[in-house]
């Protein structure tokens, strides 16, 4: 076991519960892990330095009534974390739901299997909590984009645009004052919104990245995508055919709409050193948008959540962003001072 990276986790993992979860005296802690890949035994091991009183439960080799045993002896307010090589099963529900039904903290660690080990320094570092940039850079990038008019994202040759504003947007940075859940899915380090009428995004935009079928990256050289009335209507000719094939197959259910637009606030991971796990890689740095129609934080009329089937993360080259003509995001960095 890498040594220099369990002390690294120890370190983030500890700031997580004291800044983010705000662990208190006399909360309980219950870890379910497993022991299936490396990444999952470092976890493990920081957690166990952190939280030397909470209770510790091989998921493989615990029977599933176990699980659901340890989770109702929890009061409200105690911790769970989940370290999942893959995803832990339990009957039909989600589990992370499922503890916030019953008012738990949750810290969840998911898909790490996803990560190659050259990139396990990656994810660790992810884990940083800085509570300076995230508390300051999401809240000012929020007030920004929730009174803008026009939004214009620009790539070289290629422009996309939305007018008539964007939806309240949301923050994914670790504060969780006032909130009804407290916790969620590691790393983090995301603004999301999306547009308030999708027919009034139009233009283009260039991907370098976007989720496969297997939810992991795949890599290319940047191709144009076109949009019109907020749906995908073309590509270039070098776009991949693995990507098209999934237009293709969105267009058997529903429409290829853009819906979400996220800012990535992890400055861990970049496009040179990424994490595979599309969940993880979300939190990029720089931006992501979803395609198909499911999205299920923001209603729309004509769009029935529980009906929805794709929601495809493709990752587009910014070099600039633009709020009603005013810059907050350039060259890779936030200009929201």
């Amino acid at each position: 076991m890498n040594h220099d990276l369990v002390v690294l986790a120890t370190k983030n993992i500890t700031d997580i519960i004291d800044i983010c979860i705000e662990r208190k005296p006399g909360e309980k802690a219950l870890v379910v892990y497993d022991t299936r890949y490396g990444l999952t035994d470092i976890l493990t091991e920081a957690y166990r330095a952190v939280l030397p009183d909470a209770q510790f439960i091989d998921f493989d080799a615990t029977t599933k009534e176990e699980v659901i045993t340890a989770f109702d002896s929890m009061a409200p307010g105690d911790l769970v974390v989940l370290l999942q090589s893959s995803n832990f099963l339990l009957n039909e529900f989600r589990i992370r739901l499922h503890l916030f039904t019953k008012k738990l903290k949750v810290i969840e660690h998911m898909h790490l299997h996803r990560n190659t080990e050259d990139v396990w320094d990656v994810y660790i570092n992810s884990l940083e909590y800085n509570k300076g940039w995230y508390r300051e850079v999401g809240p000012k990038l929020k007030s920004r984009l929730e009174v803008t008019d026009t939004l214009i994202i620009e790539a070289g040759e290629a422009k996309l645009t939305v007018t008539g504003g964007v939806e309240v947007p949301k923050l994914n940075i670790g504060d969780y004052t006032g909130m009804e859940n407290i916790g969620g899915t590691f790393p983090i380090g995301e603004v999301f919104t999306e547009a308030k009428d999708f027919s009034q995004m139009n233009g283009s935009f260039l991907i370098y990245a976007y989720a496969g079928t297997d939810f992991e990256i795949n890599m290319h050289e940047p191709f144009r995508v076109d949009v019109e009335k907020g749906i995908v209507v073309g590509w270039a000719e070098n776009a991949p055919e693995s990507f098209v094939d999934i237009v293709n197959a969105i267009k058997q259910y529903e429409r290829p709409l853009i819906r979400e637009i996220g800012f990535g606030l992890n400055r861990a991971i970049t496009r040179e050193r990424y994490l595979q796990d599309i969940t993880a890689f979300e939190r990029i740095h720089g931006m992501h948008f979803s395609l198909g129609e499911k999205h299920s934080v923001y209603k729309k009329e004509g769009i029935t959540t529980h009906k929805t089937k794709f929601h495809v993360d493709l990752f587009p080259v910014v070099e600039s962003v633009t709020v009603d003509g005013e810059v907050i995001f350039k060259e890779g960095k936030y200009i929201v001072d």
